[in-house]
């Protein structure tokens, strides 16, 4: 393992991380909290609770996961895209390094980004709401997994895009719905018998319900089937990346 070589990738891509850090960071994080002044003080004055769970509290779990979710694709994707875009993937690809150890370098970074990000965001929210956490471990690595799945996910939108217009595609059109629509601000049992049954087909909804669960004790599906989800979703990209780098698509031509 070239750990060298994993290093440089990652400083590389954290530096970038830095030097935007009005972008980066302080974007996300304000969009976020605004969901907070929304959501949780206007329609938070008209329900409640949830669950018996104060909404202002209730909706926080959700913020996070989309958050995370989204940041995790956009940085991942844009990560690998731009050195495709300027033609320094092919140093790379030429150099006495492994795709694994190029994975490593640009997920790595993506993920520890979104990470970031929502740590930030989980301190953020406590001066909105009272926010206990039942289950920190869990919490963290719920936190970590969902990053490392989506970043590898956003790695393969970038070597897919040929354009910055398909790179916002899959984010905007497919990541931001699915969270919305998989319980970020509500609970499965507020709906109807058949759309309980229908979301259940969302796996957006695993990975919310399992963090909420971290944070309250609560879950809308099994904590099990959220792990399995997670894992299985990372497995998934982790083979279509390894088919990708055997066969070249998109990356030598």
């Amino acid at each position: 393992m070239n750990f060298h070589a994993i290093a440089s990738i990652y400083r590389f891509e954290m530096s970038r991380f830095f030097r935007t850090i009005g972008q980066s960071v302080v974007s996300p994080v304000l969009s976020t909290s605004l969901y907070f002044v929304v959501f949780g003080a206007a329609i938070g004055s008209r329900i409640q609770e949830v669950d018996g769970l104060d909404y202002g509290a209730f909706i926080v779990p959700g913020l996070i996961m989309l958050t995370i979710l989204t940041q995790s694709v956009s940085n991942a994707a844009f990560g690998i895209y731009f050195p495709k875009f300027i033609g320094t993937i092919y140093e790379v690809l030429s150099a006495p390094i492994s795709f694994v150890e190029i994975v490593i370098g640009y997920v790595g970074a993506a993920a520890t980004k979104s990470f970031l990000i929502g740590v930030i965001i989980y301190i953020t929210a406590n001066f909105f709401v009272d926010l206990p956490v039942s289950h920190p471990f869990w919490m963290l690595a719920f936190m970590l997994l969902t990053c490392i799945s989506f970043a590898l996910f956003g790695f393969i939108i970038g070597i897919w895009a040929e354009n910055f217009e398909q790179l916002q595609l899959v984010p905007l059109l497919v990541i931001t719905p699915l969270a919305f629509l998989g319980g970020a601000f509500y609970s499965l049992s507020m709906l109807p018998p058949v759309w309980q049954t229908i979301s259940l087909f969302n796996p957006v909804v695993y990975l919310i319900s399992g963090f909420r669960w971290a944070f309250f004790d609560q879950a809308d599906v099994p904590v099990v089937a959220s792990l399995l989800a997670v894992a299985a979703f990372m497995l998934l990209c982790l083979g279509a990346i390894a088919l990708i780098f055997r066969t070249g698509w998109k990356i030598r031509a």
